[in-house]
Order: C-alpha cells, then sequence, then structure tokens
C-alpha cells in the first residue's frame, strides 16, 4: 500500500490529483497506486453522458450534480474535452461551466483532454475512474467530447449511459440511423422548451419502437396484412425512456436522477451489472495486451528492416498491408 493509495483511501483531495496529473502525464508512475487501489473499487454508480456538440451536455452535469449532492451523496466528475488536432491544446473549459460547484467538499470536478483518442474518451479516463471509485465517491459522471455516430468507448466504462439530444439538431431519419443512440439507456432531449422539441421526442421514440416493440404491430406482406408480435422474453427488458429537460432551470432534472437509480437498480436485480462490469474489464485487459504487445513488437524489430519497410510502402512496392505483414513474419522469424 504506498503513501498515496492510503491518503486517496482516506478522500485525499490532494492526493486524488496528484494521481489523476501522472495518468495523464506519466502514467508508469501511477502504476503502484493503481495496483494498491484496485481491490478497493466496484463500489460506485457510474454515468456516462454523450451526445452531439451543444446538446448542452455540460449544463446537465452541473445541474444533475446539484441535484445528486441535494440527496446527501457524493459525486465526481470527469470532463473529457476535445483536443485541438493542430497545437495539441485543449481548452478544458468544463469546470467554468461548473464553478457553481466548487467549495462543496461532496463533489470533485476533473478535466481531462482527450489528446487524439477516439470514442470520446480521454486514454486515462478509465483508470480515472478507478482513482475516483476507490476515493468514496457514490456517483461518477463522465462527459464525453461531442460525441459523432461512432464514438461510443462509453458504452464499456459507464454502467448508465445517458444520450444527450437537442431539438433542432437533425430530422427524424438523423436520429434513427445514428449508431450512438443504440447504447442508450436513457435518452434526454434537453433544452425543451424549444419550438422542436417534441418532433425531437416523438423521432427518438420511433426509433425505440423500431427497435424494442411493445405492441403487436401490422404489416403488409405480399398484399395481406400480418400482426407481429412484440419482443417477449423472460427477463424483463429495460426500454429507454425518453426524457426531457431545461438543464439551464432544473426542469426535468430530477425525474431523470429517478430514472438513473431505476436502471442501476434494475441492472442490479438482473444480474445485469456484474455482467457489464466483467466484460468492461476483460475488454481493458484485452486493450492494454494488444497495447503492450505492440510496443514490444516494435523494440524488437530492427530499426533498418522498419525503414526499409516504410520506403518500399511510399515507393509504392508493396501496400502497408503487405508490409505489415512481413515485418511480423521477420519479427516471428527473429524469436
Amino acid at each position: 500500500m504506498t503513501d498515496l493509495a492510503q491518503a486517496i483511501l482516506a478522500g485525499n483531495r490532494r492526493a486524488i490529483a496528484r494521481v489523476l496529473t501522472q495518468l495523464e502525464n506519466t502514467p508508469d508512475d501511477a502504476q503502484a497506486t493503481l495496483a494498491a487501489l484496485f481491490p478497493h473499487t466496484g463500489k460506485a454508480h457510474i454515468i456516462g453522458i454523450t451526445g452531439s456538440p451543444g446538446s448542452g451536455k455540460s449544463t446537465l452535469v452541473s445541474a444533475l450534480a446539484k441535484h445528486i449532492r441535494a440527496g446527501g451523496q457524493t459525486v465526481a466528475i470527469l470532463a473529457v474535452d476535445p483536443t485541438s488536432p493542430y497545437t495539441g491544446g485543449a481548452i478544458l473549459g468544463d469546470r467554468v461551466r461548473m464553478g457553481a460547484l466548487t467549495g462543496d467538499s461532496g463533489v470533485f470536478i476533473r478535466s481531462m483532454a482527450a489528446r487524439g483518442t477516439l470514442g470520446g474518451l480521454a486514454r486515462a479516463a478509465r483508470e480515472a475512474v478507478r482513482v475516483l471509485d476507490a476515493a468514496g465517491f457514490e456517483m461518477i459522471l463522465i462527459e464525453t467530447v461531442g460525441a459523432g455516430q461512432s464514438e461510443v468507448e462509453i458504452a464499456s466504462t459507464a454502467h448508465t449511459v445517458i444520450v444527450v439530444e437537442a431539438p433542432g439538431m437533425g430530422d427524424g431519419v438523423q436520429a434513427i440511423k445514428a449508431g450512438i443512440l443504440e447504447i442508450a439507456d436513457l435518452l434526454v432531449v434537453n433544452k425543451a422548451d424549444h419550438p422542436h422539441a417534441i418532433q425531437t421526442v416523438r423521432a427518438l421514440e420511433m426509433m425505440l419502437e423500431l427497435g424494442h416493440p411493445t405492441r403487436p404491430q401490422t404489416v403488409n406482406h405480399h398484399g395481406q396484412a400480418m400482426t407481429i408480435a412484440p419482443n417477449v422474453t423472460e427477463t424483463p427488458l429495460w426500454i429507454p425512456p425518453v426524457l426531457q429537460t431545461i438543464a439551464t432551470d432544473g426542469t426535468g432534472i430530477e425525474a431523470l436522477l429517478t430514472h438513473i437509480r431505476a436502471h442501476y437498480a434494475h441492472l442490479h436485480d438482473q444480474g445485469e451489472l456484474q455482467a457489464r462490469v466483467q466484460g468492461a474489464l476483460q475488454q481493458e485487459f484485452t486493450d492494454w495486451l494488444r497495447e503492450a504487445v505492440f510496443e514490444q513488437f516494435l523494440r524488437e524489430l530492427p530499426t533498418t528492416e522498419y525503414a526499409s519497410l516504410v520506403q518500399d510502402i511510399q515507393s509504392q512496392q508493396i501496400s502497408p498491408r503487405q508490409a505489415a505483414q512481413l515485418a511480423v513474419q521477420l519479427w516471428w522469424n527473429s524469436l
């Protein structure tokens, strides 16, 4: 047990901040502390908030955190900001938006740059969540960068995933085809005072009905009307509700928090919580294994061979895929 690990388990905020900084800048320095903390994790409810830019995720997170604190629970916020592909910098402005939460000892806010990582999360996000979990925070809110249709990394990290939509940001077809909606446990139409909010709600409900039919549907098949029965399983399904909020004045936030807790209870009652956690750990192990093998491979592949293959690719003598296969063969033969 390292001194930092003991301090984090005691809730020392400076120790938490120090290890989170290590994870971002010098991750090898944090590994002993993470190893000591790992057996003390698994108690927090991890909630992911994702959605398109401009949907009001940061304001929603801030409002949600206030309601969580009003109920007496502690909350940590991990806000992931996009990184400029040109300068490598990030504004980390979410802490400014959440200024009203500062000074509350039951709230911990950390901004983290994505640093080019795809999927909507920062590279160190999973381990940062583990530190916050070990520190005793009961609920951890992860706000992803403004995610697109394929940036769904949050689904393998959070227990409950909230997808935030805003009215007037696309038609019904756009809502249906957006792959990011498939990971949603809760769908939130924020800025519900917008004139087009009801159309957005209906589009999302139509998408859910297609994926989770809850009543018999009549369709035409070769000119004959046929009735399709709804999906019925022995295990109760969780149908993502479509909720409306106005984060700026708190409208709908209490109902959202009620559904968040209901989803967590559903996961626990149906045994899905453990399955999600175990699946996430296996995926994380696979990701780290892939990275470790790749780094070891690059270290052992002779520099001259690597340079020669790059030159052959650039001169279009072989394709990048052929070069990769040759590199693996050269490495394997050298063992």
